[in-house]
């Protein structure tokens, strides 16, 4: 089996043992199992790995009573508690653990920010370290594979998930993919939230694949999935939390020039949203090919920022006028303006640097990955 090489493992050893329990967490299938896995390798028989979803591990979480799992740990130094936010007030009985047994350290993965976050990181604070595991980044893909440009366009195509990038033929690919989008990513929201409508929860699904990179409202969303905006808020913000979605909001310091309350939909993997999309063709015939790689830019930019210590606030730039620049990154005074371009176009960026004179401006094409 292919394991590649993450570019967040170095960060992560390099705080093993600073007397914080380690969480992990992103989206399904994104390769947290085996990242931590990896984690423990060096530690041989002073690690060891539990599955949270297996009985005999979870019978051995009670609240106030670290005796417990310390008798399932024994002696070792390193432990990961994979699928984490399957256990009932985890963040709590970790914590108390954590304050009994110090030296011991602990990672626990989960794939869920809405169950993850309240479960462990809000009793944990001050004694947790987090981090996001999202698909493979161009960079991790480049460890393994030589990337020309018919394997970028598959890769725009069918995404980034550690096995659907591991495998090379198209068929096994697409299987792979579908199995991600239908099966996987949906399992925390269907059994950790009520979902009353799963058809309009479908169709709203539908709706944002087909509307990556444009301005969207839920008024908007609510009359193509036939329900309600408060229905549509509520879903938006669970898909976003189970990491299907990211929501990007607008930038402006100058609410009478800019719009300031719009917002805009983009996938964290390309392939979810085109089996989503239901696109079978090849990126470089489809009419939506700047969309496609406009979402993909954006999963570069995300990834990236997992490895920041202060990562930037990701938005939009749009005016009045619907002068428009793809993604504004601020980190603290410091302003990136991107457009991401298929074809060669011209970018002018006068407006904005108008505005924003100290601003630095940039343009990525398709040709900036090959």
């Amino acid at each position: 089996m292919l394991i590649f090489k993450r570019d967040l493992e170095p960060t992560l050893k390099k705080n093993l043992f600073k007397n914080k329990v380690i969480i992990i967490y992103g989206p399904r299938q994104s390769g947290k199992t085996t990242l931590s896995k990896r984690l423990l390798e060096e530690f041989g028989d002073d690690g060891q790995y539990f599955d949270c979803q297996l009985i005999e591990v979870r019978d051995c979480f009670e609240e106030g009573n670290p005796q417990k799992l310390k008798d399932l740990i024994g002696n070792k130094k390193i432990v990961v508690f994979d699928e984490a936010q399957t256990i009932q007030n985890i963040g709590s009985i970790l914590k108390v653990f954590h304050d009994h047994y110090s030296g011991i350290q602990v990672i626990a993965t989960g794939s869920s920010s809405f169950d993850l976050a309240n479960k462990i990181i809000e009793p944990l604070t001050g004694r947790s370290l987090e981090y996001i595991l999202y698909p493979l980044s161009m960079s991790e893909i480049r460890k393994t594979k030589d990337i020309d440009k018919k394997y970028f366009m598959n890769i725009l195509k069918y995404g980034s998930y550690p096995e659907v990038i591991a495998l090379d033929s198209i068929d096994e690919k697409e299987a792979a993919l579908k199995n991600i989008a239908t099966n996987y990513l949906y399992k925390d929201i269907f059994t950790l939230e009520q979902i009353k409508y799963p058809i309009i929860f479908e169709k709203l699904l539908k709706a944002l694949s087909y509307q990556v990179g444009s301005i969207v409202s839920a008024d908007e969303l609510s009359r193509l999935a036939k329900t309600s905006p408060a229905t549509i808020n509520r879903y938006l913000k669970l898909l976003e939390q189970a990491f299907i979605i990211k929501i990007v909001r607008a930038f402006s310091n100058n609410p009478r020039l800019e719009l300031s309350k719009a917002f805009k939909v983009y996938f964290i993997d390309n392939g979810v949203r085109n089996v989503l999309a239901g696109i079978h063709q090849d990126v470089e015939v489809r009419d939506d090919k700047g969309a496609i790689f406009e979402n993909f830019c954006f999963t570069e930019i995300i990834k990236k920022n997992t490895l920041i210590t202060f990562p930037s606030d990701l938005m939009f730039w749009r005016t009045r006028q619907q002068i428009e620049i793809d993604f504004i990154e601020k980190m603290g005074s410091e302003i990136i303006a991107t457009e991401c371009k298929w074809g060669r176009e011209d970018v002018i960026f006068t407006k904005f640097l108008s505005l924003y004179p100290k601003a630095v401006v940039k343009v990525i094409r398709v040709e900036d990955f090959l």
